[in-house]
């Protein structure tokens, strides 16, 4: 069985697309050669700026032979069709072969295909993948047609047997011929070579300084680096997104560590650290005894006589001068902000958020207002809270985020704290975007969380009022991650919220902005009406209520306190909100899932009490799930299912509903009996147990009913010919299934 070696030689492919097109080029090739026919024993794949190498143990010498049976036409069939089909299968008529068949007399034709030489199959393959290959972007050169994301330079391609005896696969791709050579470092490099096997080949590479494999060149800059802080007394600040990214930039890496002038280490350490790495693509170096960044390391690709001097010294240029604008930003925002950020503020009226979400400052407005609703939720104190949720986001209008995006928030509280503002209000600066992703941190200072809380729900239902929902795997606007956001917020933290008030007092905020306009004078209720309650009094405010109440009686919606209020007022703003409230239950599911929880047991306890209580739904499905994983509970539930299958025949068959009036007197067999005062026991119970919201109590006492349950199963008739019994009987299921709908919707769960 011989090895393949493939090397796709090129300019520098940039370091961002390396690794995937590592990913693409394996898995490319080996599923057309296994679709050829062709299986193999192991692949790697490797990539560096100027290759991309694929190497494969074990492959087939050629192809098997193989053998198709394959069904024709009718014998009586016209003769093109016939025609047709000895076309189609390559084959003539004597080679036919005639069968019975329910139809008929049919053809039959056995078609053999004969095993392929690895080589004409790999040139096959491998020409095709090339040429169409997805890299992000690409281009053509010269005169030729191929396309590839830089000039490709060579092809190696061989085949080594367990001779060692390497052949070159005969294959060219638009002028360029397959060979068994190639080149190494491009500046220390001493020309082209032959290699005869993969070991060979990642042997004479490294001797022309050039290191194949991306994870040893970034262990390698990492132990490196690390080593030279260490000697100094200082450590590198870890980021690997950046260490992947400059293992792809160089094929020889050679570490270095400079010196970051005096008049600079007074920036913050994160704007020293964005600086660096967004411009340079250096590491910084901080003491740990202060935590200041002090120094850089960088990576060049080359060794130098002088030991890298030369280099060190040139980027230490660069660096002064991006540092400079640095500084420059820096001293002039603190400027600003030391006269309490209201310049800022005001420049937001200019900055649109969303074409029809309107401004920065007017989502700032609706931020403060949601904020303020959520602040006692939270134990917030409702002027920080106001004060922080006004200043939040003044720092996108300061220089230092103009040039570092990434640096809002953060930026935000080193200004707020030169304004002299309290810590509360700093902290929600920065805290209120968190968490940024799964595994970022959740605020838990509590203007943070109302602040952050108000951003979040504020985004939601604002592209919810336009109808700018995330579909499928498009979700420019990170509408999920808002919402997972969301969630994390309250279980982690553990609030009450009845999250359904407060998406439909934002919706009602967007729809009156977005509706404003097109509001008519002279109405009962005008929009503008509206408005000025809500700026005076908040949504949530008695007066607005009682505008609310009016509309609601002009509508002929029904007059009640429960639910969503957008649900109630009907036809007089869009109702957004349950399709929300779906899209956090969906996001709830994922988020549960990934701590072990069943989809349908989340489904099982997500509209009680409302579906909008979130912390109070987690408590029930983590209950639910572990009353599950017990004896008890799992044969409860098929003793519910059981009965709530026999109801759901009786009642689809009577056509009435058997949910009330089941009375002991009528009683037979001592298990009917016994099931009474089991049932009697368990609704006092659950009913007690949810009032103090201990939902493993009520699961438990649920769980309870089992044996008398599977008891009454075993010894009772439910359909018995005394129809008086019957009804009984059937009515003692249902209570069966009302008492168990009180702890968890059953019926939900699958299996």
């Amino acid at each position: 069985m011989p090895d393949l070696l493939i090397e796709l030689f090129s300019e520098e492919i940039p370091a961002r697309m390396q690794a995937k097109a590592a990913q693409d080029f394996k898995a490319r090739m080996t599923d057309g050669l296994v679709e050829a026919g062709l299986t193999y024993a192991g692949a790697q794949a490797f990539s560096t700026p100027r290759r991309l190498t694929l190497a494969l143990d074990g492959l087939l010498a050629e192809s098997p032979t193989v053998t198709e049976e394959r069904k024709g036409p009718r014998v009586d069939a016209p003769d093109k069709a016939i025609e047709g089909f000895l076309r189609g299968a390559g084959v003539s008529r004597d080679d036919l072969e005639v069968r019975d068949d329910k139809k008929g007399q049919v053809y039959f034709a056995k078609i053999t295909k004969p095993g392929r030489p690895a080589d004409a199959i790999v040139a096959e393959v491998l020409e095709d993948v090339v040429r169409h290959f997805p890299w992000p972007k690409s281009m053509r050169w010269g005169a030729g047609s191929l396309r590839w994301v830089r000039p490709l330079h060579s092809i190696l391609c061989i085949l080594t047997d367990d001779a060692a005896e390497a052949r070159v696969v005969d294959l060219e791709i638009d002028g360029i011929r397959a060979g068994d050579t190639t080149e190494g470092h491009r500046f220390m490099g001493g020309g082209r070579f032959a290699v005869t096997s993969f070991e060979d080949y990642q042997a004479k590479l490294k001797r022309d300084h050039v290191i194949l494999d991306p994870q040893e060149r970034a262990d390698h800059i990492w132990q490196d680096a690390t080593s030279q802080a260490f000697a100094s007394g200082l450590e590198v600040v870890e980021d690997k997104g950046l260490l992947s990214e400059v293992a792809g930039l160089v094929e020889w890496p050679v570490v270095l560590m400079g010196e970051i002038d005096e008049e600079f280490l007074g920036l913050p350490a994160e704007v020293l650290q964005t600086s660096m790495k967004e411009h340079q693509k250096f590491f910084s170096v901080k003491n740990p005894k202060t935590g200041r960044i002090e120094r850089f390391v960088t990576v060049a690709n080359i060794e130098t006589a002088d030991h890298g001097a030369t280099i060190l010294a040139g980027n230490q240029k660069v660096l002064s001068a991006r540092l400079s604008d640095a500084k420059f930003f820096w001293e002039n925002d603190l400027r600003i902000a030391q006269q309490g950020m209201d310049a800022w503020i005001a420049q937001l009226d200019n900055v649109t958020f969303e074409r029809q979400l309107g401004t920065q400052a007017a989502r700032i407005r609706r931020i403060g207002a949601l904020a303020s609703d959520l602040a006692g939720e939270v134990g917030a104190d409702a002027a920080l809270t106001a004060q922080a949720a006004r200043v939040a986001k003044a720092d996108l209008s300061s220089e230092m985020v103009y040039e570092f995006p990434e640096l809002q928030g953060l930026m935000g509280r080193y200004y707020a704290q030169a304004a002299g503002m309290p810590d509360a209000v700093a902290a929600a600066c920065e805290e209120h975007y968190r968490p940024l992703g799964p595994s970022d941190q959740v605020p838990t200072a509590p203007v943070s969380v109302a602040v952050a809380l108000a951003d979040k729900l504020d985004t939601l239902t604002g592209f919810w009022a336009i109808d700018e929902k995330p579909t499928g795997s498009k979700d420019p606007f990170a509408l999920r991650r808002a919402a997972l956001g969301v969630i994390r917020i309250i279980v982690d933290g553990g609030y009450r919220l009845k999250l359904d008030r407060y998406i439909d007092a934002q919706l009602l905020r967007h729809k009156i902005s977005l509706n404003h306009a097109r509001a008519s004078e002279g109405e009962i209720d005008t929009m503008e009406e509206i408005l000025d309650e809500v700026a005076e009094r908040g949504v949530f405010g008695a007066a607005f209520h009682a505008v609310v109440d009016r509309v609601r009686g002009r509508d002929g919606a029904p007059d009640t306190e429960e639910g969503s209020l957008l649900r109630t007022v009907g036809k007089r703003v869009p109702d957004l909100s349950t399709d929300l409230l779906a899209f956090f239950h969906d996001r709830l599911k994922i988020y549960l899932r990934d701590q072990g929880i069943r989809h349908d047991v989340i489904d099982a306890c997500l509209m009680l009490d409302g579906g909008d209580d979130l912390s109070l739904i987690v408590s029930r499905a983590r209950a639910l799930e572990d009353i599950l994983q017990t004896e008890d509970g799992e044969n409860l539930v098929q003793g519910f299912k059981r009965a709530n299958n026999i109801l759901s025949q009786a009642e689809e068959k009577d056509g009435v509903e058997y949910s009330f009036g089941a009375d002991r007197k009528y009683a037979e067999a001592p298990e009917e009996k016994e099931l009474f005062d089991v049932l009697d026991k368990a609704e006092a119970e659950i009913a007690a147990a949810n009032a103090k919201e201990d939902f493993a109590g009520a699961m438990e006492a649920m769980a309870g009913m089992r044996g008398a349950i599977d008891a009454f199963f075993e010894a009772v008739q439910v359909n018995t010919d005394n129809q008086v019994v019957r009804r009984n009987r059937l009515n003692l299921l249902g209570k069966i299934r009302d008492i168990c709908l009180q702890a968890a919707d059953l019926t939900k769960l699958e299996g």
